[in-house]
């Protein structure tokens, strides 16, 4: 088991895949999670499961693409909770596309969705983490952000920046005892990665790149997420963690 000290945890995107699976094994371990999502369906319904498990949650639907919109929400839960103590910059979509027949709108909603959102959240939540001399940021970059993938112009340069603001805030932060770590998995089966997992062309053309020649599940990210947030992990900061099985090596 990791050692969680009485936290309080924030992971958007909690609604489905890696949000949820990182939500829950966070509850689990006993952590108070704030569950965020766009939909206050899926987030609810992901705090509930967690409320009857045993754990503690609270739902909040937020439009993270929306820096106006995150800063009422953290206003509203920094007066509810003096700390968050976990933050996990999650949320992200896909509009995948070749450059030249990518729109301005696909590459500014998944920008303003995936990175945008990391620097808003961030802002307005590390301040009181640095008052409290401890905190764990993780951002949920890709490898798509670290090797480059045609026809994700938008995201693999949503995801490049999120390292880039991992690696500069580690260092801002760190002499308050905050540390700043990014996770990048790789082909992971989720919702967002269903059309290619369910399709023998595309799941054999994708395996070959990977050197364990399978796709990582869910948890595989959540079990790396909830180590960076843990006690133990307080001397790692400014480092991608690779989940992606060997793709990046």
């Amino acid at each position: 088991m990791l050692t969680f000290k009485n936290r309080t945890a924030l992971v958007t995107g909690a609604g489905r895949g890696i949000g949820k699976a990182v939500a829950e094994l966070l509850a689990a371990n006993g952590v108070t999670v704030i569950c965020v999502s766009k939909s206050a369906d899926s987030c609810g319904a992901v705090a509930a499961g967690i409320t009857a498990a045993g754990g503690k949650a609270k739902a909040m639907a937020v439009d993270v693409a929306n820096g106006a919109e995150v800063a009422k929400a953290c206003e509203q839960l920094l007066a509810e909770f003096p700390v968050i103590d976990i933050l996990v910059n999650n949320a992200g979509i896909t509009k995948d596309g070749l450059l030249f027949r990518m729109t301005e709108d696909d590459w500014n909603s998944v920008i303003q969705t995936n990175l945008s959102s990391c620097f808003h959240f961030t802002k307005y939540l590390a301040r009181p983490m640095t008052r409290a001399r401890w905190g764990r940021i993780i951002n949920m970059a890709s490898v798509s952000g670290i090797m480059g993938n045609a026809g994700q112009a938008n995201y693999s340069a949503a995801k490049a920046g999120m390292i880039g603001l991992t690696k500069t805030l580690a260092r801002e932060f760190a002499s308050r005892s905050v540390t700043v770590n990014a996770v990048a998995p790789g082909f992971i089966k989720t919702d967002m990665t269903t059309e290619f997992v369910n399709n023998p062309e595309a799941s054999t053309a994708i395996l070959a790149q990977v050197p364990l020649k399978r796709f990582g599940e869910a948890s595989d990210i959540a079990f790396a997420t909830a180590f960076l947030a843990s006690e133990e992990a307080g001397y790692i900061t400014g480092q991608v963690f690779a989940v992606d099985g060997g793709m990046a090596m």
